[in-house]
C-alpha cells in the first residue's frame, strides 16, 4: 500500500504549488492526518520559514512543525555533493521523511525548485530522492514559451528516465498552457507516453503569473504610502498612466494596477474614483513612479479616500512598468486569491481522485473536520442547487455569497435594495456579477407571492391586504420563493431572531410526512472527529415522543451526510442507576426508538463523558455498543442543548456547522446573529445538499 507520492518537475517555475494545494486539499478531505514533506529547500532568511511550507502548513493548518516538513537546505545538499557524500544526503532525507510518515496516513512529498545554487544536480537528486523513498512519482512542468513538439520530448525523456530506474510515474501535467492549446498538448503528450500514465493539461492563467501588490513592494524596494491593508490584493493587468484622464479611464480593466508620475494627481484620484464607482473595474492598486511624493493637498485627500494600496518607487514609470513585468510570482500563505484559483484550476482540470486510487487504497471510518467539509463541497458541487438568501445587505452574507459562487457549488439569490448591495461589495471589494439580486418589494412576482399566500393562509383570517404585507418581510418572500420552487432552499438569521426565520416555513412549507417534530441539529466539527448534535435550537423541553423523533431524525441526517449513526440519549445519569422525571423521560425516549427503529445503534440515557470517552464508556456500561463511541448526541432539553454546544465551540475552538433544520418539507435554514463568513458559507452547502434529497 503506497502512503506517500512524490511531486517532482523538470525546471523551474514549473508551478508545482497549483497541483501541491490540490492534492493535499483532495487528501485532506480523504484521510484523518495527511503529511507535508520537503527533501530539499531553498535558502531562507533567519527566523523566516520555507515559503512552500508556510504555504502549505499555514493555508490547511497542518499540526507539523516548520522543522519536521523538511530534510535538508540546497546549500548542505550541494556541499555534500562535492564533498562526495550523496550517502549521506539520502540518509538524512530518508531518516527526516520515515518519521514523518510514521505519524501520518499519507505523505504529501514536494521536490525541490531547481535553484540557482542546486539546479545542476537537481533533476537527477530528485529522481534518487524518490527511488530511496520507495514513493511513486508526479511530474509536473510548465509549457509557457516552448514549442509542443520540445516540451513533449521533454516530459518523455523524464519520464523514461524515472522508469528506467525502477520509478513508477503515475502522471503528469503539463501547465501554463494556452487555454486553446488544451486538448492539443494532451493528445501529443498521450501519444508520446506510456498509456498506464494519466496526463493532465492545465491552463495559463494571468491571476497566477501576476503578482500582488506585497511582492511588488518586496521585489521594486517601494515605500507603501497608503493602503498596507490590502497589500494581497491580486494584480491584473499593467496600465500605465500617461495619457490624460478621460481616455486613461477607457483603459481600466477588472484589478488594474496603476502605475503614473507621483505628480499626475488628476490619474490618482480619477483612478479612485473610477474604483469607488459601480460604473467602472475595480482596481488593485496605484504605483507612483519617479520618488515623486504628490503635493500635501492631495495626500490628505488620498489618506481619507485611499482603499487599495498606493505606493512610492524611485524608478521611473515605463521603468517600473518593465521591473514589474519580471517579477517571478509566488503563491504565499497570505495569497488567498491565488490559493482559490489553484484549487478551482486543480478541480477542474486536475482527476484527483483517479490518482488517488492509483496510490493507495487506505479507508478509514474516521470523519475528521477537513475530509467532512472536502465532503460537503463535493456533494453540493453533484447536482448544484439554488439558495436565496434574505439577508442580502450584510456584509457577511455578502462575502460568503462572493466565496460561494466562485466555488461554483451553489446559484444564490440575494434579497435587498439592489443600490445597498452593490455599495456594500463595492465597499468590500467584491465581485458580485454571479450573484442574482431581488428587491423583493419591487419584484414583478410580488403579487402572485401574495395570491399563494393568501390561498394557502385565509382559513387563518388572512386576506389579500395582509398577504402582501406578509409578502414584503423578506423572511416570507424568501420562503416562498423556496415554497413555488424559485429557490431550492433559503438560509436566514445572521439579521433576524430564529423565530422570524422559520415561521413562515411552518406555516405553509410545513412538516414531512409522518413528521410531528422540527428540529434541529448542529454538526460539531471537533479536533479530530465530527458529531452530531441534537437538538441545540428548537424545542425548548420536548416530551419522551420528540425526542426519540429527534433522534431518528439526527441519526439520518448524519448518515446523509456521511457520519456513522452511534446514538447517545443524554442525561445526568447512565443506565439504569438514575431516578427522577427528567431520566424517565429519556429512558422512554430510547425505548420508542428502539421499537421503531431496531436497525439503529442507541443507548441510553447516558452522561456526555461515557457517551464520547472510550475509557469512561467502558467503565460505566462495558456492554455497550454505543458507550465511548457516540457519534449523534441527543440533548434531553433546549437549555442543556444549547449551551453544551457553546461551550464545547468556544473551549475547543470546534467548528459548529448549522443550525441545520429537520422534518420540513424543504430546506430552510437558520443562522445566529453572531454568525461568521465560515458559518454562512457552511451553512449554504448543507442547505444545498438537503435539497438535493428532496
Amino acid at each position: 500500500m503506497n502512503k506517500s507520492v512524490y511531486v517532482g518537475t523538470l525546471g523551474p517555475h514549473s508551478g508545482k504549488s497549483l497541483f501541491v494545494l490540490g492534492f493535499m486539499n483532495m487528501l485532506l478531505g480523504k484521510m484523518p492526518k495527511v503529511g507535508y514533506f520537503r527533501p530539499v529547500i531553498d535558502e531562507v532568511e533567519e527566523g523566516k520559514q520555507d515559503n512552500h511550507i508556510a504555504t502549505i502548513l499555514g493555508h490547511f493548518n497542518l499540526d507539523i512543525t516548520p522543522e519536521d516538513a523538511y530534510g535538508l537546505v540546497i546549500s548542505e545538499v550541494v556541499s555534500m555533493y562535492n564533498e562526495d557524500r550523496q550517502d549521506e544526503i539520502l540518509d538524512r532525507i530518508i531518516a527526516k521523511y520515515k518519521k514523518m510518515e510514521a505519524s501520518h496516513d499519507f505523505v504529501l512529498v514536494e521536490g525541490s525548485d531547481f535553484s540557482d545554487n542546486g539546479k545542476v544536480i537537481e533533476f537527477d537528486l530528485n529522481r534518487d530522492i524518490a527511488k530511496n523513498l520507495g514513493i511513486p512519482v508526479v511530474l509536473v512542468d510548465s509549457g509557457k514559451g516552448k514549442k509542443l513538439k520540445d516540451f513533449s520530448r521533454n516530459f518523455d525523456a523524464a519520464v523514461n528516465t524515472y522508469v528506467q530506474d525502477g520509478l513508477k510515474v503515475l502522471a503528469v501535467v503539463a501547465n501554463m498552457i494556452k487555454p486553446k492549446n488544451l486538448q492539443m498538448v494532451k493528445e501529443e503528450l498521450v501519444k508520446d507516453l506510456p498509456g498506464d500514465i494519466e496526463v493532465f493539461t492545465v491552463p495559463r492563467i494571468k491571476q497566477l503569473s501576476h503578482p500582488t501588490l506585497a511582492e511588488i513592494v518586496k521585489e521594486l524596494g517601494a515605500k507603501v504610502l497608503f493602503g498596507h491593508e490590502y497589500l494581497n490584493n491580486q494584480t491584473g493587468s499593467f496600465g500605465v498612466g500617461a495619457m490624460q484622464l478621460h481616455n486613461y479611464l477607457t483603459h481600466i480593466q477588472e484589478q488594474s494596477l496603476v502605475m503614473t508620475p507621483g505628480d499626475r494627481s488628476d490619474i490618482i484620484l480619477g483612478a479612485l474614483q473610477a474604483h469607488q464607482s459601480e460604473e467602472y473595474p475595480n482596481i488593485s492598486g496605484i504605483i507612483l513612479t519617479g520618488g515623486i511624493t504628490p503635493e500635501p493637498s492631495i495626500l490628505k485627500l488620498l489618506a481619507s479616500s485611499a482603499n487599495v494600496p498606493i505606493i512610492l518607487v524611485e524608478q521611473g514609470t515605463f521603468g517600473t512598468a518593465y521591473s514589474v513585468g519580471n517579477i517571478k510570482s509566488q503563491i504565499y500563505a497570505e495569497s488567498k486569491q491565488k490559493i482559490e484559483t489553484s484549487l478551482s484550476l486543480f478541480n477542474q482540470h486536475i482527476d484527483g481522485s483517479a490518482l488517488q486510487e492509483k496510490l493507495t487504497q487506505f479507508t478509514t471510518k474516521v470523519m475528521t473536520p477537513h475530509m467532512f467539509q472536502y465532503n460537503l463541497l463535493q456533494r453540493a458541487r453533484v447536482k448544484k442547487k439554488h439558495i436565496v438568501l434574505p439577508e442580502g445587505e450584510d456584509p457577511r452574507i455578502l462575502k460568503a455569497a462572493t466565496e460561494l459562487v466562485k466555488s461554483d457549488v451553489v446559484d444564490i439569490t440575494l434579497l435587498g435594495e439592489s443600490h445597498r448591495i452593490m455599495a456594500e461589495a463595492n465597499h468590500l471589494g467584491l465581485d458580485i456579477s454571479k450573484l442574482h439580486i431581488i428587491e423583493h418589494k419591487n419584484a414583478d412576482i410580488l403579487e402572485s407571492y401574495a395570491e399563494t399566500f393568501y390561498e394557502l393562509r385565509k382559513h387563518k383570517g388572512v386576506n389579500m391586504d395582509m398577504a402582501r404585507d406578509m409578502m414584503n418581510d423578506v423572511s416570507y418572500f424568501g420562503t416562498m420563493m423556496v415554497h413555488r420552487g424559485d429557490a431550492d432552499g433559503m438560509v436566514s438569521g445572521a439579521v433576524h431572531t430564529t423565530q422570524h426565520t422559520i415561521r413562515p416555513a411552518l406555516q405553509f412549507v410545513k412538516t414531512k410526512p409522518g413528521t410531528k417534530v422540527v428540529s434541529s441539529v448542529f454538526f460539531m466539527c471537533l479536533p479530530s472527529r465530527v458529531c452530531v448534535f441534537g437538538d441545540c435550537a428548537i424545542n425548548p423541553n420536548p416530551t419522551a415522543e420528540q425526542l426519540a423523533e429527534i433522534a431518528i431524525a439526527s441519526a439520518s441526517s448524519a448518515s446523509s451526510f456521511g457520519i456513522d449513526p452511534k446514538i447517545a440519549m443524554l442525561s445526568y445519569s447512565s443506565g439504569s442507576s438514575g431516578k427522577g422525571e427528567d431520566v424517565e423521560r429519556v429512558r422512554k425516549a430510547t425505548e420508542l426508538v428502539r421499537e421503531r427503529r431496531p436497525d439503529l445503534e442507541i443507548e441510553g440515557p447516558i452522561q456526555y463523558d461515557a457517551a464520547v470517552d472510550p475509557i469512561v464508556g467502558k467503565g460505566k456500561l462495558p456492554n455497550s455498543k454505543v458507550a465511548g463511541q457516540a457519534s449523534v448526541l441527543i440533548f434531553p432539553d433546549l437549555n442543556t442543548g444549547n449551551n453544551t454546544y457553546k461551550a464545547v465551540q468556544r473551549e475547543t475552538g470546534a467548528l459548529a456547522i448549522g443550525p441545520m433544520l429537520q422534518g420540513l418539507n424543504k430546506p430552510v435554514n437558520d443562522l445566529s446573529r453572531g454568525c461568521t463568513v465560515d458559518d454562512v458559507y457552511n451553512t449554504v452547502i448543507v442547505t444545498a445538499i438537503q435539497a438535493q434529497d428532496h
